[in-house]
């Protein structure tokens, strides 16, 4: 089969094709495990975090893509609950122990024994790849194959940020970010929350005139002061600076959610110009999202279905896979970015 591999952990602003075009055995699949034919998968942010060595890949060469979706080729003998032919999606989650304090909490996005999908087993940048069956999810019939691909990270993990930011109805909220997840939230912020108004952040013109498009009531820039102070505000951007701006705009006891599997370091020094009085002090809170559950996901799609959410996206071919790591690096986005591979 053909897939696109990374062999080592390379500087994207050096290495401008990092991923390899390659012929791979089919993947063997064992008892509880189902093997997919990709027909698309989500191009994340993440992806860069695994190239750059943020969150690295537990092993070389492997095949990165965490938002898959594609029909059922094969089962394992013990598989009993999906079909032969099924559409499914795989996310970020491919394994947690089930035996954990975190996981009886079901909290098994904070499992010690938790792999990704794309990093620590192959993922979906291939033509085949395999997934536990219990840790697909079926696809509801009104998504295409290219809509459904970034619900499964972008919106999933979006979906866990509106969770723990505790909205109530009313509230104002920052969408701090304007890409794949943040155009996903608003729209399940809109539908949830219909009387807060959502004020967006973002670096871009273009992605500020999306906001506005998609029902934000203001749009400046990432170093704006918005009208009203904001009760909530979830951060999708991979550096630390618009975090600093982020808590300077929460209202009393307002909290900040970081929804990012990691930050690049080029603008850390930023942190230090947190100021107690002026980011942090009258209780205001900042939290992580680390990771998703498979509640997460399963949830977030019916919500998507009954919403119903339309991704924007742009779609590229496999064999394109450097472009789309490379458009998104340098912020060429309005949007999901979604490869091609049926």
């Amino acid at each position: 089969m053909k897939a696109m591999i990374l062999e080592r952990v390379c500087d994207l602003n050096v290495t401008k094709n990092p991923l390899k075009l390659a012929d791979l055995s089919m993947p063997e699949i064992g008892d509880h495990e189902v093997l997919i034919k990709v027909s698309t998968c989500g191009v994340c942010h993440t992806e860069i975090d695994e190239i750059e060595g943020r969150t690295p890949p537990s092993k070389f060469p492997v095949v990165l893509g965490h938002q898959i979706v594609g029909r059922v080729a094969d089962r394992g003998k013990s598989v009993k609950n999906i079909e032969i032919g099924e559409r499914v999606g795989v996310g970020w989650i491919g394994y947690s122990c089930g035996k954990c304090k975190f996981c009886a909490e079901e909290r098994e996005n904070l499992c010690d024994s938790f792999r990704a999908t794309g990093r620590d087993v192959n993922g979906g940048y291939a033509e085949y790849t395999k997934a536990r069956a219990d840790y697909v999810f079926r696809i509801p019939d009104s998504f295409t194959d290219e809509e459904a691909a970034p619900l499964l990270c972008a919106g999933a993990i979006g979906y866990r940020s509106v969770r723990l930011a505790q909205i109530t109805n009313g509230d104002p909220i920052g969408l701090i970010g304007f890409g794949a997840s943040a155009h996903i939230v608003i729209q399940m912020i809109k539908y949830l929350y219909p009387a807060s108004q959502v004020l967006v952040f973002a670096r871009s013109e273009n992605e500020r005139h999306f906001a506005m498009e998609l029902g934000a009531h203001w749009a400046g820039d990432i170093d704006e002061k918005p009208p009203i102070k904001i009760k909530c505000a979830i951060d999708t951007t991979p550096v630390w600076r618009p975090v600093i701006y982020g808590l300077r705009n929460l209202e009393k006891g307002g909290r900040l959610i970081i929804n990012a599997i990691r930050k690049e370091d080029r603008d850390r020094q930023e942190i230090s110009n947190i100021n107690y009085a002026e980011h942090l002090w009258l209780e205001k809170e900042l939290k992580t999202v680390a990771n998703v559950t498979r509640t997460d996901i399963r949830e977030f799609l019916e919500l998507a279905a009954k919403i119903p959410i339309k991704p924007e996206f742009q779609t590229y071919d496999l064999t394109e896979a450097n472009k789309a790591i490379s458009d998104l690096k340098e912020r060429k986005i309005k949007g999901a970015k979604v490869l091609k591979v049926e």
